[in-house]
């Protein structure tokens, strides 16, 4: 008899949707997740092997006193470039890619479900199926626009047209909706949030 394969779920949203609150609360469950942007961090970090390839497409003008690179000064290169966007993007996903693997794998020995949270699944979704990492369901965290405005607001201190460009800048929530196996809604209270996720997580 073959083993079941272990259940692989891409959890993803929209800025100011509350992906990193649900996220949160199934970890709190008991379900390992794998934080994306954490181990994009983690690759460019000083003797990892995209540290190294950052330096030598861009330069030690990109870094700080402690040798670490300042993102800030990364980004102020790639933002409006989009030849050094995909010149950095060929170099860290590829070891991004390395790394959920391994932790998939790490996680697979004794998890018959793993969460991976990722902000832009969607937007690079074929980049993942060609790494080999598929995903068994998709789930998206929603919330309306004027709840996503409000909380971009209040989160990180700007104005209406400032949090207004930066949900403009993603790909809607409506189209990633499209995409989505559950929605997790979030237009509410924090309670009601906890009961939508834990009733995600009761189908499983």
């Amino acid at each position: 008899m073959t083993q079941n394969r272990t259940k692989i779920i891409g959890l993803t949203g929209g800025i100011g949707t509350g992906k990193s609150t649900v996220s949160k609360i199934i970890r709190d469950r008991g379900f390992p997740i794998i934080d994306a942007d954490l181990i994009a961090r983690e690759v460019v970090e000083i003797g990892e092997t995209a540290y190294s390839m950052i330096i030598d497409a861009f330069g030690k003008q990109i870094l700080n006193m402690d040798g670490s690179i300042d993102r800030k000064k990364l980004g102020s290169i790639v933002f409006n470039d989009i030849d050094s966007r995909l010149k950095l993007n060929d170099i860290v996903h590829p070891q991004v890619y390395k790394k959920i693997k391994e932790r998939l794998l790490y996680y697979s020995r004794k998890n018959d479900i793993i969460f991976l949270d990722i902000p832009l699944l969607i937007e690079e979704s074929e980049s993942f199926r060609k790494s080999g990492i598929i995903f068994d369901e998709i789930w998206v965290v929603y919330a309306d626009i004027e709840t996503q405005i409000r909380r971009i607001i209040e989160r990180d201190n700007t104005d209406y047209e400032s949090a207004t460009i930066r949900i403009e800048s993603q790909l809607s929530i409506h189209e990633k909706l499209k995409y989505a196996n559950v929605i997790i809604n979030n237009t509410g209270d924090m309670e009601e949030l906890v009961l939508n996720v834990e009733k995600a997580l009761e189908t499983l």
